[in-house]
């Protein structure tokens, strides 16, 4: 029998290509949406509201796994204390009204996934490779994955084996983290942000899905699993690489930090800070990197 996942999330960068893939090896997937939707083939749409909290229960009932991407942007806009709220709330409320169905409906599910950050380990840049052991850390990226990750608890609570995958920078085509660098690194207008020495752990969109699609098949998976290449790419390698696959070499002055400050406010930590996290307990887990190299990867991503 046809096994049928639940996104949240599903009309996203990341929901998309997931979509595509799961398709690919015979799920039918299921997408809650604000928005009347037609069904397709292998694709069906249910509404929802997060505000008014509303949830068409049939997506629920008829899913054999959920996997929770949904969220508003962390850097779509400055982060005043409305917009912090928002951004929690997208995360947190959808899993209460899943948990709501499941509990009312005494359903199960084999899985129930969500997506968490790498954000959890903090917004300052250190030399450690951060594993998910890791103490979360207290300022607003670490407290934004916190309540995401623990608003999950309640699903687990109903016996349901429950995965967080804690994503790093998205590289993909058209979309993602890249979508509003191409256009200054095209002309040869790039150049290294602040010191140059904040990493910047990333994956490529691909090994991103197939992460996920692990996290469905490997019923031993539990828990938090970084979702993230181990290496020392820092904004200066990341800045430099990117200009190589433009074919120019970085010839503007560093982007000063007090400059970056100025325009983004304490949403700058995104861009100014940033940590290595280690890939090897979802390598354990049977996973292989198909870009585990940048050039490569932004490569495949921009040609």
């Amino acid at each position: 029998m046809t096994k049928n996942i639940l996104l949240t999330g599903g009309s996203g960068f990341i929901g998309k290509k997931l979509t595509e893939l799961l398709i690919s090896h015979g799920y039918t997937v299921s997408v809650l949406t604000r928005t009347e939707r037609k069904a397709s083939e292998n694709i069906i749409y249910y509404k929802w509201d997060i505000e008014n909290n509303y949830i068409d229960e049939a997506s629920v009932l008829k899913a054999d796994y959920i996997i929770h991407l949904a969220g508003e942007g962390i850097a779509s806009k400055k982060w005043t204390d409305k917009r912090k709220k928002e951004i929690i709330d997208s995360r947190e409320k959808p899993i209460e009204l899943i948990y709501s169905v499941l509990k009312k409906n005494n359903k199960s599910l084999e899985a129930f996934i969500s997506a968490s950050a790498v954000g959890i380990y903090g917004a300052f840049t250190s030399e450690t490779i951060c594993t998910e052991e890791t103490p979360a850390t207290n300022d607003f990226l670490g407290a934004t994955c916190q309540k995401w990750e623990a608003a999950t608890e309640c699903i687990k609570s109903l016996g349901i084996r429950t995965v967080i995958i804690r994503t790093g920078l998205v590289l993909g085509k058209d979309d993602g983290f890249l979508k509003k660098l191409v256009p200054i690194f095209k002309y040869g207008f790039g150049s290294i942000v602040g010191t140059g020495k904040q990493y910047m752990p990333w994956i490529h969109i691909d090994d991103l899905c197939s992460i996920y699609l692990l996290a469905i098949t490997n019923t031993s998976m539990n828990g938090p699993f970084n979702a993230a290449v181990t290496d020392n790419t820092n904004n200066a390698i990341f800045s430099k690489a990117l200009a190589n696959v433009y074919s120019f070499s970085i010839w503007l002055p560093k982007i000063p930090s007090f400059i970056v400050k100025l325009i983004m406010g304490e949403m700058s930590k995104i861009i100014l800070t940033g940590q290595r996290v280690s890939s090897k307990k979802i390598e354990s887990a049977g996973f292989k990197f198909k870009y585990s190299n940048l050039k490569p990867a932004l490569m495949d991503c921009l040609n």
